[in-house]
């Protein structure tokens, strides 16, 4: 379960501040798939990066299975990262001198992991459609394929949470869709949560519920 509690963002200070998140008081359950919608500057991706401690809060509480996890100190905040989160972004992020394979258990490596992260890395990129592949450069696949690569290694480490920042805006519309699909099996059959941020009316078809923004504010009217 996460649990927001009047979390405020600001940028900036005195007159020239930006005040991005206003208040924000949301929950959201184990084992969902959720869009946070909107308008551009609503405050999506802020709240997402909060939620993923990417970002840090200017005020507020943000609860994961009862522990708030602001009260974290940085070494613990980059542990719990890497243990219990995981991202995919709009730029797929694979290093290009790594097969997807090695792209895809980079993480567990970092995570100090000793046996069965290739097994398992060979794994989800079979999960993700891409067994044929694994042996590829990035260079070498089209950018959904890398996208599914990036689903993949976010996964390496078994996340409580699954973050996705505008995952399809670079796509085209068939690869998205293959994308948006993967996202909604992943969530069903291994009961993955998803919170994702897209711009795209018609992905709510995917999700479970929307979480929609307005000017840094639920927009209770729609959520």
């Amino acid at each position: 379960m996460i649990s927001v509690k009047n979390l405020h963002k600001i940028y900036g200070h005195g007159a020239g501040a930006t005040h991005a998140l206003k208040g924000i008081d949301v929950e959201i359950a184990d084992g969902a798939f959720v869009a946070i919608m909107g308008r551009s500057g609503s405050g999506k991706s802020t709240l997402l990066h909060m939620l993923g401690l990417l970002d840090m809060p200017t005020s507020g509480d943000i609860l994961i299975d009862r522990k708030n996890i602001l009260h974290l100190s940085e070494r613990e905040k980059a542990r719990f990262r890497l243990e219990k989160l995981g991202y995919v972004f709009q730029e797929y992020s694979l290093l290009p001198e790594l097969t997807l394979l090695e792209n895809v258990y980079v993480p567990a490596v970092c995570l100090g992991k000793e046996n069965g992260y290739r097994k398992r890395a060979a794994e989800l990129l079979e999960i993700v459609g891409l067994k044929e592949r694994e042996r590829h450069y990035p260079n070498e696949v089209s950018g959904g394929e890398q996208q599914r690569a990036a689903i993949a290694r976010a996964l390496i480490n078994r996340p409580k949470i699954l973050f996705a920042d505008e995952p399809t805006a670079s796509l085209d519309i068939a690869s998205a869709e293959v994308v948006l699909e993967l996202f909604k099996r992943l969530n069903r059959e291994m009961k993955q949560t998803i919170v994702m941020v897209t711009h795209e009316p018609e992905d709510r078809r995917y999700v479970d519920r929307v979480i929609w923004l307005e000017d840094g504010r639920l927009d209770v009217g729609k959520s």
